[in-house]
């Protein structure tokens, strides 16, 4: 909305006259502020103190313009201070208040004046006395508007007389509306002023800058095209960080939905608390239910201008972020990981979904957990209404036998939006039943055949009570349910299944998955998109996605980060007893086709030695079984201590040959069960490293 140009006296006489039509109509919104600030003018308002604070470059000094044009219209007079032109002394701010209220009086009037302060940050020290002596020393019918960035001390809020005759106006963003006006004052072309919105996100200085922008023939997509522009903004909006673990403390709190001290921890260290501190007072910063927030625009412009000016420190904080998030969906304590896997999906800033990932984050989240028995029949009732009667009862079925995998996001007015994860083989005949698991299977069979103990995930139903598969509310429910059964739950396989290959196609594309399942079934197209864990094990996943979170990038993962295809359980356990022979010679160990698999991070400095140390943990571990301590015994006699041979091995523990050859046969198949578990995913990792919650038992 834009405000009405209200005429002055003799308006037209001068420049100053055109000057001041000109900035009438140039201002845009803050229809509530004036009106409140103007019934104080007029008499119909007790109010005579308004306080008005919010980040630079959001309108404080135009609305204060605004404000005193009015004044000229209500009171004949209004004094303007820029706190900048005064040195912060009590005495000095009175004396150029007396001198400029002696220059604005009209000869004779006695009409009250009205006293704009900008900038008043600058004169915080002296807020008592403003309190206490100056504003209750003026006259009773006066007017006092305090502008500046910060919000007002508590003293304003707990002293009654205040609490009665003063108001606190923080400026928000405009909306959409009003932002559009503005651009249209400014001169922006009406096919641009669309894009132009959404970048400024509301932000008066922002939207001015990119109109400049815009006037020499460039319309940016993303504010990191504008560097000029984000340079600017970041002097006039962030000029007030004082050195570098400030720097990087609003660095993480741009970069993380919702920051707290924990993570500031993780990126800045022991002054943590110092940091936290100095970004809770800054006027850009905004506290939540969950940690603090940056106001977007504010977040944009400096990862913007962060990410131009040291790339590479912005990947490290990027990847800190990402991994302190991924510390604690693995910890075993935490009792909410959907808001670090919510976290994590948040990350995804560059991707073909970013728009939606955008409109989460500024929207609201909802949380994310899993769907209990009320939700049921409203969740199928969404799918029917998306795919008909018959994926509907399809679904009923699959929830019937496998309830655990149903996840929803819902409000007060329900459910809002649903994921449903499906486990195969699941020995029923829905599998073949469902066409589309029957699909999944076959594209399994013919890439990368399951071996014994290995299962497929599938991510087989979703939609939103909005617009079904293009509600942002469906890329969070998808986003974090996977997340959550991809680092939890073991499987050789995943799949994303969507009706709306066109839309979600290039957002899986850039998660490396590939298109190997596509048919028609009860009218409708479905799509599925898969990987092999065992190729592309979670770890190297998450690492793929750091770098293209950054980037953009798409399509298939890099060969260099692939795993061989998986080894057969039999030669496996050929594998196995080759390295146990070979377990204190690392030239051998080194040429182990074990190195390629589950056993070992492929990230170890000496993956020979990994892989010794993950066997001698997996012996140890055996302590803790039904006649354990036997197995590990005969097996770190035979393999680790070494024996120059078997009989040799027996007679040093005491036991008869065909003993021996007897415990060490049922150790063997034990030990090697046992790794055969990590290999598929049912069972943590050994060994240094190892950590995390044990698969498969959340």
């Amino acid at each position: 909305m834009v405000a009405e140009a209200r005429p002055t006296p003799e308006r037209s006489a001068s420049l100053r006259g055109a000057l001041q039509a000109a900035r009438d109509s140039g201002f845009v919104g803050r229809v509530t502020e004036i009106s409140a600030i103007s019934a104080s003018m007029t008499g119909s308002s007790e109010v005579r103190v308004h306080y008005v604070h919010g980040p630079g470059g959001i309108g404080k000094t135009s609305l204060l313009e605004a404000l005193g044009r009015e004044a000229a219209v209500q009171r004949g007079r209004s004094v303007y201070l820029d706190a900048r032109d005064v040195v912060c002394s009590a005495t000095k701010v009175a004396e150029l208040i007396a001198e400029r209220s002696a220059i604005a009086a009209p000869v004779g009037s006695g009409a009250p004046d009205v006293l704009l302060i900008d900038g008043y940050e600058l004169l915080e020290p002296l807020d008592r006395w403003f309190r206490e002596e100056f504003l209750p020393s003026r006259p009773a019918d006066s007017i006092t508007v305090l502008a500046g960035r910060n919000a007002p001390q508590m003293a304003w809020r707990v002293d009654p007389g205040w609490r009665r005759l003063a108001r606190v106006h923080e400026l928000a963003a405009l909306d959409g509306a009003e932002s559009l006006a503005l651009l249209r004052e400014l001169g922006v072309p009406e096919e641009d002023r669309d894009d132009v919105a959404r970048l400024g996100r509301g932000h008066p200085l922002v939207l001015a800058l990119l109109a400049e922008t815009v006037s020499s023939g460039h319309v940016p997509d993303h504010l990191e095209e504008a560097p000029d522009v984000v340079s600017a903004l970041c002097r006039m909006i962030i000029d007030d960080v004082p050195d570098a673990a400030h720097r990087a403390g609003l660095a993480t709190c741009a970069h993380a939905t919702r920051m707290t001290e924990d993570l500031l921890a993780h990126t800045v260290g022991a002054r943590a608390g110092e940091v936290w501190n100095w970004l809770d007072s800054r006027p850009y910063i905004r506290r939540g239910s969950v940690g603090l927030f940056l106001h977007d625009v504010v977040r944009e412009v400096f990862e913007a201008e962060f990410a131009h000016r040291s790339p590479r420190v912005y990947a490290d904080l990027h990847a800190a972020v990402k991994g302190y998030f991924l510390e604690r969906l693995r910890d075993p304590a935490e009792t909410h990981r959907d808001q670090p896997a919510t976290e994590l999906l948040l990350l995804h800033r560059r991707g073909p979904l970013a728009q939606e990932t955008r409109a989460l984050r500024e929207g609201g989240l909802l949380p994310v957990g899993h769907a209990g028995p009320g939700d049921v029949d409203g969740i199928l009732s969404l799918i029917e209404r998306g795919e008909g009667p018959r994926s509907a009862e399809l679904a009923r079925r699959w929830v019937a036998i496998q309830p655990a995998g149903l996840y929803r996001a819902r409000s007060e007015n329900g459910v809002e939006a649903f994921g449903m994860h499906l486990y195969l083989p699941c020995d029923e005949s829905l599998e073949a039943d469902d066409p589309v698991a029957a699909a999944v299977l076959t594209a399994v069979n013919r890439y990368g055949p399951l071996r014994p103990g290995e299962r497929v995930n599938v991510n087989r139903f979703s939609g939103a009570s909005g617009s079904y598969q293009r509600d942002p509310l469906l890329l969070l429910v998808n986003g974090v349910s996977c997340i959550l059964e991809w680092a939890l739950q073991p499987a050789a396989w995943t799949f994303l299944i969507t009706i709306d290959a066109a839309h979600y196609g290039p957002y899986f594309a850039y998660l490396g998955a590939t298109p190997m399942v596509d048919l028609e079934y009860f009218g409708q197209r479905v799509v599925g998109y898969g990987w092999d864990w065992r190729r592309l094990p979670l770890p190297r996943f998450f690492e793929l996605m750091t770098h293209r979170e950054l980037t953009g990038e798409s399509g298939p993962p890099p060969d260099d980060i692939l795993r061989p295809a998986p080894m057969s359980r039999g030669a496996f356990e050929e594998a196995v007893r080759t390295a146990l022979a070979h377990l204190n010679s690392p030239d051998q160990l080194a040429r182990s086709p074990l190195l390629d698999t589950a056993l070992v991070d492929a990230r170890a400095a000496d993956r020979s030695e990994a892989l010794r140390v993950v066997m001698v943990a997996a012996m140890a571990a055996l302590q803790h079984e039904r006649r354990g301590a036997e197995h590990r015994r005969v097996l770190e006699r035979t393999y680790v201590k070494g024996a120059p041979s078997q009989e040799a091995a027996a007679e040093l523990l005491d036991l008869p040959f065909s003993t021996y050859r007897r415990h060490l046969g049922q150790a063997l198949t034990r030990f090697i069960d046992v790794l055969w578990a990590v290999e598929i995913g049912t069972r943590s990792p050994f060994g240094a490293d190892a950590g995390g919650p044990e698969v498969g038992t959340d």
